[in-house]
């Protein structure tokens, strides 16, 4: 057994792109190894290794075959007797004669010894194999090759190949390299080249000229250097493992360095320093004891500086200076304009065709807000020492919310939508309840977001994900399979999140029919637009304005036809969250055959009271009551399904297990029925395990079909009766089990 030691070195690989290259270099090689049997013949799974720094992707396979076995490969052919052009046309694909055939139970055929090969030799044509098949999210061709389409590809150009097994070298040669046992140490501190034995003096001999190429290690020390730098200033380093990652992708020998800004720049909102410095710069922030931001930074060099780092901190520093300074002067341009200034531009930007502007939208958006709270959905509590109502404030925010969308920070740094519209209400003295939802009205953005719970953040931020769901049902643009382009996914897990943090009482139905017309008027101001676009266009080529206001016609038209289709948009938006609601509590462990079995009545379009009552119904299920009841109701529903009858009130002779059911029935039924519109699903739940003893009873004694057609339709009604009763608390046919 031997080791194998494989690397691709090359110009700057991106840090972004190494991660994925690891697993793709290990992938194909795995696969190519198993389709020439190296890793049938290996004793123990072999360990495979694959390492990356910014000019090297490394790969380590210990303990390979010295060679593969001969494989014995066998290929059915015609039976024996079989037309003697069949015959023909088998030997000719097999290179064969009749006589080296094999017949067994009446079949021939061919078998023939494939012989081992040496391992050095199945590496020298799988390595370029892995090399042309490489995937990189980006590639190039270079040298005099690279004029055809066909030559070799790589992240950048190739300029050296390690291959050895063992100490034995793998020759091969790709895109004009050819392996060998030579590579280069670190660019600066050690740029000559040095000669590599084996696997097993790789690590080493690179560590000794400062490369250490194992990614991992380097992420570690970053983390440990970069906290004791900040530490040493006496600062806290602000963890951001994305940037550990990606500064070990830059770097081949770490060392990390504490510098300092101009304190003025602290003026500017933390999260803007922040992301400058992360984002242009790959610097960690600090903070300070008190947990505020620090006018310091953590930059990563590649080198041991003989000045201790001086001039490469002081470097960074002008560069850090000069972000900074445009972002103070986006801050403070911003800031000369009034947020509601700001939201007249967006009557420029176009939500969606169908849709019309964003400006469209936050209309739409600020009207439910109001709706939201005015018909008490949201709560409405005063708001202490403010001057606008709840629901004023929230239609003031809502209206506000987008528009930092054109402000010059927002389009330098679109991450910061919301947060700088919040930063931007509190600058010109709106209240903070305003200023939290225009910040806060994005959330939650996925499953492990902040929820809001402040009254008006929650009514924006609800209206805003509600009229882009109903916004985009109308306008049939839903989600298909994996493509989600609006992310309609992720805004209704938004909804529901908000619905069942905030106990937030929704009939959806009741609001789509609310938010209609809203929608509607939207809809009428896009084919505006459109109108006006296609009489320009057509005056502009030379077309008619009547030819133009056709084309209106016929999209109004179409916008007819969204209404006439806005009790089945509706409900496909009920079911569409049903269906997210799902997904969303999955993870809380609630069964989805039961929030089926509840959806599946009809009816229940309160998310809140929906899952209260699939929360007893998993309750009741997994009791002894509830589990013999469902297989009561199941046996009953199987009868019923096989057999017709005409129901039946009255049996003369009733047996005592048939009354016994009835009046449990008669008890059980109104029960559950009256706890269900109380919104006591625990009670419901106890009225239908009261039939568990019936119902079994039932079963024991009495033969439902009956030769006495009386007595049959007598107790098919009965069985009738109780499937009836259970379907007042959940559809059990739902409930798998």
């Amino acid at each position: 057994m031997s080791d194998f030691l494989l690397e691709l070195r090359c110009e700057e690989i991106p840090a972004r792109m190494q991660a994925g290259a690891r697993a793709d270099l290990e992938k194909l090689f795995r696969k190519e190894m198993d389709a020439a049997g190296v890793l049938r013949q290996a004793q123990d799974q072999p360990e495979i290794v694959v390492w990356s720094t910014p000019r090297r992707l490394a790969l380590i396979a210990r303990g390979l075959p010295a060679a593969t076995a001969a494989v014995s490969e066998e290929l059915k052919g015609p039976r024996v007797g079989a037309p003697p052009q069949a015959l023909e046309g088998f030997l000719r694909k097999t290179g064969l004669t009749a006589v080296q055939l094999t017949e067994r139970d009446g079949v021939l055929y061919a078998i023939s010894e494939k012989p081992g090969q040496a391992t050095v030799d199945v590496l020298a044509e799988a390595i370029p194999a892995i090399v042309r098949a490489f995937h990189w999210p980006k590639s190039q061709r270079w040298g005099a090759a690279s004029i055809s389409t066909e030559s070799a590809r790589w992240v950048r150009p190739l300029s050296g190949i390690v291959a050895l097994l063992g100490n034995d070298l793998v020759a091969f040669e790709v895109g004009g390299v050819q392996s060998g046992w030579v590579t280069k140490g670190h660019r600066f501190h050690h740029p000559d080249e040095i000669t590599i034995g084996n696997a097993d003096d790789y690590q080493q001999k690179l560590r000794a000229c400062h490369v250490i190429v194992d990614h991992a290690e380097r992420e570690a020390l970053i983390r440990e250097k970069a906290a004791a730098a900040a530490a040493a200033a006496g600062l806290v380093l602000v963890e951001d493992e994305g940037l550990v990652i990606e500064n070990a992708g830059l770097t081949e020998w770490p060392v990390p360095l504490l510098g300092r800004f101009d304190e003025a720049f602290l003026e500017v909102p933390p999260e803007v320093i922040q992301l400058t410095a992360r984002t242009n710069q790959k610097y960690f922030i600090c903070r300070d004891a008190a947990g505020q931001l620090a006018n310091a930074f953590v930059c990563t060099a590649n080198i041991v500086a003989s000045d201790g780092g001086a001039a490469i901190v002081a470097g960074n520093r002008k560069v850090l200076a000069a972000r900074l300074s445009d972002a103070r002067f986006f801050w403070e341009q911003d800031r000369k304009v009034s947020l509601s200034e700001q939201a007249k531009k967006l009557e420029r930007i176009t939500f969606h065709e169908k849709l019309g502007t964003v400006a469209d939208k936050v209309e739409r958006v600020a009207k439910l807000a109001r709706w939201l709270v005015e018909e008490g959905i949201v709560g409405n509590p005063p708001l202490s020492g403010e001057e606008l109502s709840l629901a004023d404030a929230a239609e003031r925010a809502a209206r506000l919310c987008k528009a930092d969308l054109v402000t010059e920070m927002v389009g330098e740094f679109p991450e910061l939508q919301g947060l700088m519209g919040g930063y931007y209400a509190r600058a010109e003295g709106l209240s903070d309840a305003v200023a939290d939802a225009i910040r806060d009205h994005y959330k939650p953005v996925g499953q492990g977001d902040d929820v809001p719970t402040a009254p008006v953040t929650v009514a924006v931020s609800l209206a805003d994900k509600l009229d882009t769901l109903a916004g985009f049902f109308v306008i049939d643009e839903r989600p298909t399979g994996s493509k989600d382009p609006f992310a309609l996914r992720r805004a209704s897990l938004g909804v529901i999140q908000l619905m069942i943090s905030n106990k937030l009482r929704l009939s959806i139905v009741e609001l789509f029919d609310a938010h209609w017309l809203s929608i509607a008027s939207g809809l009428r101001s896009a084919q505006r637009a459109l109108q006006d676009r296609a009489a320009n266009d057509l005056q502009a080529v030379g077309g008619s304005a009547g030819f133009a206001m056709s084309l209106f016609g016929q999209a109004m038209e179409k916008r007819k036809g969204f209404a006439a289709q806005h009790d089945q948009n509706s409900f496909a938006l009920l079911d569409f969250l049903a269906d997210r609601l799902k997904v969303q509590q999955r993870e809380a462990g609630v069964r989805h055959d039961l929030i089926d079995a509840v959806f599946a009545l009809g009816g229940e379009d309160d998310l809140v009271r929906l899952l209260a009552r699939v929360h007893a119904l998993q309750a009741f299920v997994g009791s002894e009551e509830g589990t013999n009841l469902l297989a009561g109701y199941k046996r009953a529903a199987n009868i019923l399904k096989k057999e017709a009858f005409e129901a039946s009130a009255v049996n003369s002779e009733p047996e005592p297990a048939e009354a016994a059911l009835v009046a449990a029935l008669d008890a059980a039924g109104p029960q559950a029925e009256a706890a269900v519109a109380a919104e006591d699903f625990t009670g419901a739940m106890a009225a239908l395990a009261s039939l568990r003893a019936p119902i079994d009873r039932f079963f024991e004694e009495v033969t439902v079909n009956d030769s006495d057609p009386a007595k049959r339709n007598f107790r098919l009604s009965l069985l009738a009766r109780f499937r009836d009763a259970v379907h007042r608390v959940a559809d059990f046919s739902r409930i798998e089990g």
